[in-house]
């Protein structure tokens, strides 16, 4: 999508129109900061460097013509509480057109004995699934999410918006919670292999290992979400996000522009004032440049020195790498149970100890191949529009190396077929006579695909700090260049469809501008 505003003034040196701010990416945090900025009456340019807004919340045709895949993320349920969404605060969801679906299978956990835990979007529904297999684990789990939705709930808020959390007894009781490890919190809250396997299952929806400390919140976060919002699906696919920003960041004036690869940050008497792009082009702002670009690669586009850009590119590391493998089915894949056949948005497999020894084999570049992690998703199961036939996904982590090389789509389609294997023990309709069309994603390719997705991770990697902790967003949304901040997946809270980076840094940029923020708070 691009358009031109005629509302900023001209500038001839660079001979772009000036805008108030410049933001760099438009992926969906980039586009959230901007769209933020624009309702609070500032003109706003913004530069996408690929064809294709939304960088890894876009929706392509990756396989066949007419089959419209998510090529990373699929489920919104982290926006769904961020107030952007929960309050409209932009009027996307009145004004723009962008609509969820609440899915009911939230999702469905295949058993050996060739049932179904089902999760729905209700607590009692699915503390009745748990109590199939354990009582004491269905008032486990009640009482695990009565004390989320108590003030844990408020806590995490506060922390995902990058503000202080209050001197209250919940705000203490979550930070107790959150420093502690998943695997901790779930292997000392539920007693049965099944209920366990459900939980840590959802631990690791956000991509960081279950055994690292400081992940003690996302049990209950994440399943409070499917609770809430069941697998919050975007009609018409994850690129309504994007679309629907663009579309308020143009109606207020600003532009929004693909193929505007920016090369380089231009700083003037200490300050930054614009970009320039890979064909020459300079885009000024008067007030502030917020950079979407990843901050590993950050310090090689600027001008000026910057030891904020220099210690964030020391620290950073790329995380756990994705492996994602797309089909185009002649219809919708079917769960077995023993009610019979199901379609659910979404799947899961994938035991305690298979994702512990996966996660564990990373480093080693071990591939995983008898109980990986395994997320399954069909999108047509409940926006049939996406396609003609069914659309099916796999999601797991895989190594960046693979026997000490970069993964070849060979090795790729040798582990997809792996990972069919697994699914078919569990799912119909995804036989070779099923399929169409496959497509894998390997680290490798995923890199390639989204030059972000460095190290073959889409969730923007980590950072490592002094004192051993791990944190997954860099946590200033200033430099030590004034005019420039930060934004996207590699700032607090770190990945995942939360819009919150782009949020917190629009708060931040017009806080020093001394403009009030369109937002509630937290």
């Amino acid at each position: 999508m691009t358009s031109t505003s005629s509302g900023p003034s001209s500038n001839q040196a660079s001979d772009q129109p000036v805008s108030d701010i410049v933001v760099v990416g438009g992926g969906h945090n980039a586009l959230v900061c901007g769209a933020y900025l624009a309702e609070a009456g500032l003109t706003v340019t913004v530069l996408e460097g690929r064809d294709v807004l939304g960088g890894n919340t876009v929706t392509e045709e990756l396989t066949l013509p007419g089959w419209h895949h998510d090529s990373c993320s699929t489920a919104h349920v982290v926006l769904q509480s961020n107030p952007l969404i929960r309050d409209d605060e932009l009027g996307l969801i009145s004004r723009y057109g962008l609509k969820y679906i609440v899915t009911d299978p939230a999702v469905v956990f295949p058993l050996d004995d060739g049932d179904l835990l089902t999760v729905h979007p209700k607590l009692a529904d699915t503390a009745a699934e748990f109590a199939r297999f354990s009582r004491a684990d269905a008032d486990a789990l009640v009482a695990m999410i009565d004390e989320w939705n108590a003030g844990q709930r408020t806590a995490h808020a506060y922390f995902s918006a990058g503000l202080p959390l209050p001197d209250e007894p919940w705000a203490h009781s979550y930070e107790q919670l959150r420093q502690r490890s998943a695997w901790e919190v779930v292997s000392s809250t539920f007693e049965h292999p099944v209920t366990r396997r459900v939980m840590a299952w959802m631990s690791f929806a956000t991509i960081q290992p279950p055994q690292r400390p400081g992940t003690g919140a996302l049990p209950a976060a994440i399943m409070a979400g499917r609770l809430a919002y069941g697998w919050a699906t975007p009609l018409g696919g994850s690129g309504a996000l994007p679309n629907a920003l663009a579309a308020h960041i143009i109606d207020h004036g600003g532009t929004v522009e693909t193929s505007a690869w920016v090369t380089s940050f231009l700083t003037e008497h200490g300050r930054c004032v614009g970009v320039r792009t890979a064909d020459g082009r300079e885009f000024r702002a008067d007030r502030a440049v917020v950079a979407g670009s990843h901050l590993r690669e950050l310090r090689a586009m600027l001008d000026t020195p910057s030891a904020v850009a220099d210690e964030a590119a020391r620290r950073w590391r790329p995380g756990i790498p994705l492996f994602a493998v797309h089909f185009a089915l002649k219809a919708d894949a079917r769960y077995r149970s023993d009610g019979g056949p199901l379609t659910s948005a979404a799947g899961g497999l994938g035991s305690p100890d298979g994702l512990l020894r996966q996660v564990a084999g990373l480093s080693a570049g071990h591939v995983e191949t008898n109980d990986p992690w395994l997320l399954m998703m069909s999108s047509t199961a409940v926006d049939p529009d996406r396609a003609p036939g069914g659309t099916f996904k796999f999601l797991t982590v895989a190594p960046m190396l693979y026997d000490g090389r970069e993964w070849s789509q060979t090795d790729a389609m040798a582990y997809a077929q792996v990972l069919l294997g697994i699914a078919r023990r569990h799912v119909d309709g995804i036989d070779d006579a099923d399929i169409l069309a496959v497509r894998p994603e390997s680290p490798t390719s995923l890199a390639a695909h989204n030059l972000s997705n460095i190290g073959g991770s889409c969730h923007g990697g980590e950072f490592a700090l002094d004192d051993g902790t791990v944190i997954p967003g860099w946590l200033d949304y200033r430099t030590d260049i004034p005019g420039l901040y930060l934004t996207g997946s590699t700032s607090h809270p770190g990945g995942s469809v939360s819009g919150r980076p782009g949020r917190n840094t629009a708060r931040t940029v017009l806080a020093d501008l001394g403009m009030p923020a369109p937002m509630s708070t937290p």
